[in-house]
């Protein structure tokens, strides 16, 4: 039985029972002196249908977006620039120490005749052991210049044992000679295989002059020693 509807709209009586899963309804639209044509509509005939495939879709679109917005983890730093070059040695400038370069009466022997650490300095080197400890960053070797400021810098980062080498200390004043101290470094550098990682607490001069990068005060530098490869590495050590 066919009823009429506003406007010409006739819609064909369907039985409950006749619905299949696509829930196929049958509009027939009449148009004034156009014949009739036949529109074909889906409506799903399961409500569960919804939850089913709409909700997980939704559900994923959501998270999808709220990763996003997540900023991605970033990798450590110094390890990764260790692991990028193969480095096996870690250039440390010494903490902040005041001043330029030393006064004319210097005395590697006494630390009251050079310029040394102050108080935020020797924070400084507290905060970068600890980063390297907390990174599990652990050098065989821990090698430092015999200048006080060098030497303290080693001290508070309480890594582990030091000794002093010669071929780290600084030739910026002419207080030792420039050529003998880098013979003296780089004829070490020459033995350090590559399954090892050394810790070298220096001068910027020291370190600029073997791998032309000027790291400021406890700034670090991963070096491969084979390689001449170099990465300065700025750490987040707040």
């Amino acid at each position: 039985m066919v009823e009429p509807l506003l406007d010409g709209l006739k819609l064909d009586a369907v039985r409950l029972d006749d619905v299949s899963l696509d829930d196929v309804r049958r509009f027939q639209v009449a148009k004034p002196d156009a014949g009739t044509h036949v529109r074909t509509m889906k409506i799903s005939a399961n409500p569960s249908s919804f939850w089913t495939h709409r909700v997980p879709v939704m559900v994923l679109t959501i998270l999808t977006g709220l990763l996003l917005l997540v900023p991605p983890v970033k990798a450590e730093p110094l390890r990764e620039a260790i692991d990028g070059i193969a480095g096996n040695v870690l250039f440390l400038r010494h903490a902040l120490a005041p001043g330029f370069g030393d006064p004319p009466h210097f005395d590697v022997d006494d630390c009251a005749t050079q310029r040394n650490l102050n108080d935020v300095g020797r924070e400084q080197a507290r905060a970068i052991g600890a980063y390297m400890k907390r990174h599990d960053i652990t050098p065989d070797t821990i090698f430092s210049s015999q200048w006080c400021r060098c030497v303290d810098t080693a001290r508070d980062m309480a890594m582990g044992p030091f000794t002093t080498h010669v071929g780290l200390n600084s030739f910026f004043n002419g207080h030792v000679d420039r050529d003998q101290t880098l013979a003296a470094l780089r004829a070490h550098l020459a033995q350090i295989g590559p399954d090892r990682l050394e810790l070298m607490v220096t001068h910027q001069v020291v370190i600029s002059a073997i791998t032309g990068i000027a790291p400021r005060s406890g700034g670090m530098v991963v070096y491969n020693s084979r390689t001449g490869e170099a990465v300065s590495v700025p750490l987040s050590i707040d």
